[in-house]
C-alpha cells in the first residue's frame, strides 16, 4: 500500500486505545489522518485493517477508511511533519511509588522536536498532571519552536468512543486565542457541543472526571461490605433506594473499579493536593479493597484451602479485552494463596492456563465472576457456589 503524503492530522501513539478510535472518528469525516505508532505489530494489523483491540462499530469504519486511502499507519517518526495538527496521545502515568511520571511525555516530545513546524498545533489528548501542558509549551519556546499548544482531553469510555466522540461535549483549551481557535475548529468535525477552559482548568476538569466516578464506585462497593458483613442483601437493598427516587439515579452498582484509569487519576489527584486528598485516598482502600473482603467472607463460609476458585472474566470491564489493572488479577494472587486451585476464563483475553467457562464451571467449587461480559448471561452455573457482586446472574447481593 503506497503512503498518501500530506495529511491533516497526524496522531502520535495513534494504534492505542486512544489514538486509534478517534483518528478513525476523523477519518470518518472525510480527514485525512495519519497514525504515527512505534508498535510494529499494531502498526501492521491498521494497515491490513484488522483491529488491534476491541472497539464497538471500528472494524466497519477502518474497512471503509483504509480502502478511501483517508487513513494509514506507520512507524516512520517523519510523518509527524506532514500534518498541520498533531494529537499526541501519551498520558502521564504513575511509577512504582505512585508518583506522576511527567518525563515520560517530555520524552516524547523531545523525539518528536526536529520534525515540529512552528505553522503546526500540537494537542495533548490524554490524562495530564496538572501543570503539564504549561511545561511542554515552555519547553517548546524555549527550544525556539514556535507551534501552537492546545489541551483537549478525551472523555469517552473505553469500547464505546466512536458512539460517544459525537455526543459527549469536547472541552477545548490552549495558550493562546489562536491555538485555541484552531483546537475548536478541528473539533467542530467531531461535535458541536465545545467547552473552552484554561489549561490548567482542563487537566483538573479530566482528574476531576475520573476521580468522581472512581469515588461513586467506592461508595456503593463500600455499602456493599457493609451489607455483607451483617448477612443482607446489598441489591434488595439498592433496588429499593433507587425505585422512582430520582435523586439516586447517578447511584452506580458495585464491582471492580478498575482499568488504566480510575485508579491512576485518582493518585494524581492525590499528589497534586499534596497527599491531602483524603476522600481519594480512601475510595482507594475501599477499591482496592474489594477483592481481599471477598475471600474473606468465603474464608468465613468455607474451608476454602479445600476448594477449587473459579474467575470467570479476567478483563478490568465487561465487553471489552483489556487486562490493564484489572482486579481480577489482584483476586487471583490472592487467592493463589487461600485456596487449593485458581482457575481462570475470559470470552476476549488468551492466556496459558486460562481455560473456557464451560470447563471452569465443572471444575470450580466457587465461581466467582470478575468481569460480567455478556456472554455469560446463557451459562448454566450448575447450582455452583458462586460471588457475583456485579449483580449479573440477579442474585448476587449477598456472599452467601
Amino acid at each position: 500500500m503506497t503512503m498518501n503524503k500530506g495529511y491533516d492530522i497526524c496522531i502520535v501513539g495513534g494504534c492505542g486505545h486512544v489514538g486509534l478510535p478517534l483518528g478513525l472518528a476523523f477519518a470518518n469525516r472525510a480527514q485525512r489522518v495519519i497514525l504515527y505508532d512505534t508498535n510494529q505489530k499494531a502498526v501492521d494489523k491498521v494497515n491490513k485493517k484488522e483491529m488491534p483491540f476491541l472497539e464497538r462499530g471500528s472494524r466497519e469504519v477502518l474497512l471503509k477508511v483504509v480502502d478511501s486511502q483517508l487513513l494509514f499507519a506507520s512507524t516512520d517518526i517523519t510523518v509527524i511533519s506532514q500534518a498541520p495538527h498533531i494529537i499526541l496521545t501519551t498520558a502521564t502515568p504513575v511509577d512504582e511509588h505512585l508518583n506522576p511520571r511527567v518525563h515520560d511525555i517530555m520524552d516524547v516530545v523531545k523525539h518528536m522536536l526536529p520534525f515540529l513546524r512552528d505553522e503546526q498545533l500540537i494537542i495533548l489528548r490524554s490524562t495530564l498532571y496538572p501543570g503539564t501542558s504549561q511545561i511542554l509549551y515552555n519547553y517548546l519556546r524555549s527550544q525556539g519552536k514556535k507551534s501552537g499548544v492546545a489541551y483537549c482531553p478525551e472523555r469517552t469510555a473505553q469500547g464505546f468512543v466512536l458512539e460517544e466522540l459525537g455526543s459527549l461535549p469536547q472541552i477545548v483549551s490552549g495558550f493562546d486565542p489562536k491555538a485555541v481557535e484552531k483546537a475548536k475548529k478541528l473539533f467542530t468535525i467531531l461535535t458541536q457541543d465545545i467547552v473552552e477552559l484554561s489549561p490548567i482548568e482542563a487537566e483538573l476538569a479530566k482528574l476531576f472526571t475520573n476521580t468522581w466516578r472512581y469515588i461513586n464506585f467506592a461508595i456503593s462497593n463500600q455499602f456493599y461490605m457493609i451489607a455483607n458483613s451483617y448477612g443482607l442483601d446489598f441489591y434488595k437493598i439498592y433496588n429499593g433506594m433507587v425505585k422512582n427516587y430520582p435523586r439516586l439515579q447517578g447511584f452506580a452498582r458495585a464491582g471492580f473499579a478498575a482499568g488504566p484509569c480510575l485508579f491512576k487519576d485518582t493518585i494524581q489527584l492525590s499528589a497534586f493536593t499534596n497527599n491531602r486528598f483524603f476522600l481519594g485516598h480512601v475510595a482507594m482502600l475501599i477499591n482496592e479493597g474489594l477483592p481481599i473482603f471477598i475471600v474473606e467472607q468465603l474464608k468465613s463460609k468455607l474451608p476454602l484451602k479445600e476448594k477449587i476458585v473459579g474467575i470467570l472474566g479476567m478483563a478490568f470491564k465487561a465487553d471489552n479485552d483489556d487486562p490493564r489493572e484489572s482486579l481480577s488479577y489482584k483476586l487471583k494472587k490472592i487467592l493463589e494463596v487461600e485456596a487449593k486451585e485458581v482457575i481462570c476464563s475470559d470470552v476476549y483475553i488468551s492466556e496459558p492456563g486460562f481455560v473456557n467457562p464451560e470447563v471452569l464451571i465443572d471444575r470450580a467449587d466457587i465461581i466467582i465472576v470478575g468481569a460480567p461480559h455478556r456472554e455469560y448471561k446463557s451459562l448454566d452455573l450448575k447450582n455452583k457456589y458462586f460471588v457475583d457482586i456485579w449483580n449479573f446472574f440477579g442474585k448476587g447481593g449477598k456472599i452467601v
